[in-house]
């Protein structure tokens, strides 16, 4: 009886603690609302200039929420159309253009098949002068989008300089569709592939719907490429690891301050492929709900993961509605894959001296295990399970992509040739790509490269020691020999030219499903993962953790394998 008084005794403390700290929560935010809407009041009645309430306030919000994370973020009643696209639904009003500025002047950079920019012929290259009798000079890339968008059935007038030429179109919007499964079809040996591009509204079930297509066709294996997706809706992630998983299986957990915020998420039907051998694609560029299929997959040991480590983004957003049909998106809890790891990389809690959001050490790593064993850690994204070195494109290509040169060429291309060979195997002949060098007479495509800037570096130390006159000549040499050398990256890096310049002309003749086909055949990263789905001795040895893959991602592994 006794024990039992104690123990009531302790909940009624922890109990009166917790009322107290809450009560002492909601007094502070009272009384700092209250601050500052006084100051706010008084700022814009008494500023001795005249002051903008509206971007006052937004400025005063965004301020307040820097010091958070990213992912935290206010969103106006003007904004709240763009935010949905981007965050949750596929369609808008439109006309189906991509845009692109150069030089303040904007130019039509991509039209998708079917839609009404394609069907009236506005064309990559052609120059928008006026949208519905607006000038575009001096518009910037959001009110650009609110002129081209807007209801389906309505119209759109649009003035454009084609070779010269000025022409008028009048456009019909219609109901623009972003799939979030860009492409999907049959590799060679019978290999499905997938490539989702974003986890928004129905993202699950065009996984599904193209996952039985290729089923349907016999593949032997299959390929999910998220290495382009920066993810989207969580529970679209656990209905699409549901496909190869059995019912009733952890998926991920969410843990926030909050206890409500606090979910475990199952999966709650049959899988459609429970036996397929499947591979993940991921890199840097794979965040959040991309992370979470990739990570449950690999600690489920269902699906073997390839390519580069992933971006490491493991919270979760909620949006909350605010007056006035604003809203903010909150950041309100981590999420944890099967084993019970968070793939969270930055420690936005912490930050350096300047201000700036530092990476968690890997001396605070934890290990955790997969279900046949294998070790995989947390605090830094998705190691995958068969690593490929990710190209780093050359300064002289990145120069040409910046100075928009592919695109011109691209365009020439399209104007002097009416076809092509088919996008799957398309290839310029060296004549083709002579043409090219020759398109880039005269025109600036200037860079700097890593040894350029070295070197600059090297003689900047060198002169504040006073030693550049004992140097300044070996120095004048190595830069001679250094222009020596660019001269000749056109030919040195035309490999890597060539294969962006196709790309680029493909989707002048074939749209998008063009660009993805036709890089199939340089892709190293499916290479390997078709590779690694043609040895099925590998990718057991893989899934069980047998040698090499006993340990995935391990701090002092990886470290190694960089200085090597």
């Amino acid at each position: 009886m006794k024990k039992i008084q104690v123990i009531t005794a302790l909940c009624l403390v922890a109990f009166a603690t917790l009322t107290w700290s809450f009560k002492e929560d909601l007094f502070q935010v009272s009384k700092n609302i209250d601050v500052f809407a006084s100051l706010y009041k008084e700022i814009n009645i008494n500023y001795v200039e005249e002051t903008n309430p509206t971007e006052l306030m937004k400025n005063g919000i965004d301020a307040m929420l820097a010091n958070l994370d990213p992912y935290t973020q206010y969103i106006p009643e003007s904004e709240i159309e763009d935010y949905k696209l981007k965050y949750v639904s596929t369609q808008y009003g439109g006309i189906g253009a991509g845009t692109l500025f150069i030089e303040g002047k904007l130019f039509v950079n991509e039209v998708t098949e079917g839609y009404p920019a394609d069907r009236q012929g506005l064309k990559p290259g052609d120059q928008l002068v006026k949208i519905n009798g607006n000038e575009i000079k001096g518009k910037d890339r959001l009110q650009i989008s609110q002129l081209l968008r807007g209801p389906k059935g309505s119209s759109v007038d649009l003035v454009i300089i084609r070779d010269g030429a000025v022409l008028s179109k009048k456009l019909i919007r219609d109901e623009i569709r972003q799939p979030n499964v860009s492409y999907s079809g049959m590799l060679s040996d019978n290999i499905g592939y997938i490539r989702l591009d974003k986890f928004l509204e129905n993202s699950a079930q065009e996984v599904k719907d193209a996952a039985v297509s290729l089923n349907k066709q016999q593949a032997k294996g299959m390929i999910l490429d998220l290495r382009y997706n920066g993810g989207g809706i969580l529970q679209e992630a656990v209905k699409i690891v549901n496909l190869f998983v059995s019912k009733d299986v952890l998926v991920v957990t969410q843990k926030g301050r909050n206890s409500q915020k606090n979910i475990a998420y199952k999966t709650y039907n049959d899988p459609l492929l429970p036996q397929i051998p499947l591979v993940i694609l991921v890199g840097g560029s794979s965040a959040s709900a991309s992370e979470i299929v990739a990570g449950s997959l690999q600690d489920l040991d269902r699906a073997i993961i390839v390519g580069q480590r992933s971006y490491g983004k493991g919270l979760v957003q909620q949006t909350f509605n605010l007056p006035y049909n604003s809203l903010v998106k909150v950041t309100v809890a981590k999420y944890f894959t099967p084993s019970g790891r968070c793939i969270q990389a930055l420690d936005y809690a912490h930050r350096d001296p300047n201000g700036a959001t530092i990476k968690f050490a890997d001396s605070v790593m934890t290990k955790f295990s997969t279900s046949t064993g294998r070790s995989v850690y947390d605090g830094n994204g998705v190691y995958p399970d068969v690593f490929v070195n990710n190209a780093k494109i050359s300064p002289i290509t990145s120069s040409i992509i910046s100075k928009n040169l592919f695109f011109d060429y691209a365009n020439a291309y399209k104007k002097k040739n009416k076809e092509i060979a088919a996008a799957i195997g398309f290839e310029l002949n060296e004549a083709d790509y002579t043409d090219f060098v020759n398109s880039l007479a005269g025109k600036d495509y200037s860079y700097s490269s890593q040894t350029e800037k070295l070197l600059s570096d090297l003689r900047s130390e060198a002169e504040k020691e006073n030693k550049l006159a004992a140097v300044k000549a070996d120095l004048d040499d190595l830069k001679e020999k250094m222009l020596g050398a660019k001269k000749s990256d056109l030919t040195t890096f035309k490999t890597e030219i060539k294969r962006i310049l196709e790309t680029q002309i493909v989707s002048r003749y074939y749209y998008e499903k063009g660009k993805i086909m036709q890089a199939f055949q340089y892709d190293k990263e499916i290479a390997a993962a078709k590779a690694v789905l043609a040895n099925s001795s590998k990718m057991l040895a893989i899934l069980k953790g047998e040698g090499e893959y006993k340990s995935i991602g391990s701090p002092v592994k990886t470290i190694a394998s960089a200085k090597n």
